[in-house]
């Protein structure tokens, strides 16, 4: 049976044994530097965790937003965050250990999904416009090309593995293309394993995508992560991580179900930068009635 994954039920992959990856340097000056990551698929889960975006070498950001931290395994000069009118409610790690672990991680992460031939999973064509499906394990032979509203429907422990590409070669392409949960299902239990590149267009997207090339997201939402064995491009997309995708409400958005104020208590979504990483969204210190930070002054 297909190994699922992200974030929660990555750790039903805690049956695999020794996950091994070594990927040999190349002379080119963007290739990946030589690595050997060794530890379980929970290890890999938890050095990818805190990030929403990882690249190579280059995330790049334009009139947009990211809720979450962004990574580069390659350091400075080679690796970079190029940031224009993009506000990022996290913190850029380029080329630091943890971003060097995370993207292990998500490398061994993706060999590990790599799909075989006794991989069991429910073939899929077409665009996916009108389609609802049960949480599963569904593939694409080759290429998918998405446009029109996908829903999945399922409770909020059901999880979905998309597989682009099982031949061996296969992009992601969205165009003007939805994706809404239904019964209690969370986005950061979907997943896409995509062969080649993904490329999001006028879409609201859900889910994690693992791709083997470049992940280039224009305009709409996207409700997940980002990992790219290539660089990051997000331009006028609204991009939230797991971390505040996770709780939004289905149908409305990351941020849906915030009562920000003073004296709401804990809320389990954060709807930007209010007190960042907090248990609550109340304003530190007030009490009801009284908003800010001036408590009972």
């Amino acid at each position: 049976m297909v190994r699922v994954l992200m974030p929660e039920f990555l750790m039903h992959m805690r049956n695999l044994l020794l996950v091994t990856l070594v990927a040999a340097a190349c002379s080119e000056p963007m290739a990946p530097r030589a690595m050997q990551f060794e530890g379980t698929a929970a290890d890999a889960a938890a050095s990818m965790s805190d990030f929403t975006i990882l690249a190579n070498a280059a995330v790049t950001c334009t009139d947009g937003t990211i809720v979450g931290d962004i990574g580069t395994f390659q350091a400075v000069p080679t690796g970079s965050f190029t940031q224009t009118s993009c506000p990022l409610t996290g913190t850029a790690h380029i080329g630091d250990g943890a971003a060097v672990a995370a993207y292990e991680g998500f490398l061994a992460t993706y060999a590990a999904l790599t799909p075989v031939s006794s991989d069991a999973c429910t073939m899929l064509t077409g665009t996916l416009a009108g389609v609802s499906l049960a949480p599963g394990t569904y593939c694409f032979d080759a290429a998918a090309t998405l446009t029109g509203t996908l829903t999945l429907a399922g409770p909020s422990n059901g999880t979905w593995l998309f597989l682009i590409g099982t031949s061996g070669t296969g992009a992601l392409t969205g165009t003007d293309f939805t994706v809404v949960m239904s019964g209690g299902a969370k986005p950061c239990n979907v997943t896409w394993w995509v062969a080649e590149a993904a490329t999001m267009t006028t879409s609201n997207f859900i889910g994690t995508i693992l791709a083997g090339a470049a992940i280039t997201l224009t305009g709409g939402t996207y409700a997940g992560d980002a990992f790219s064995k290539a660089d990051v491009t997000v331009t006028g997309t609204s991009v939230v991580g797991c971390d505040g995708a996770a709780n939004g409400t289905p149908g409305h958005g990351p941020h849906a179900g915030c009562n920000q104020g003073v004296g709401n208590g804990p809320e389990a979504c954060d709807p930007g930068n209010s007190n960042h990483r907090r248990p609550t969204n109340d304003e530190a210190g007030g009490t009801p009635g009284m908003p800010g930070r001036q408590g009972s002054k």
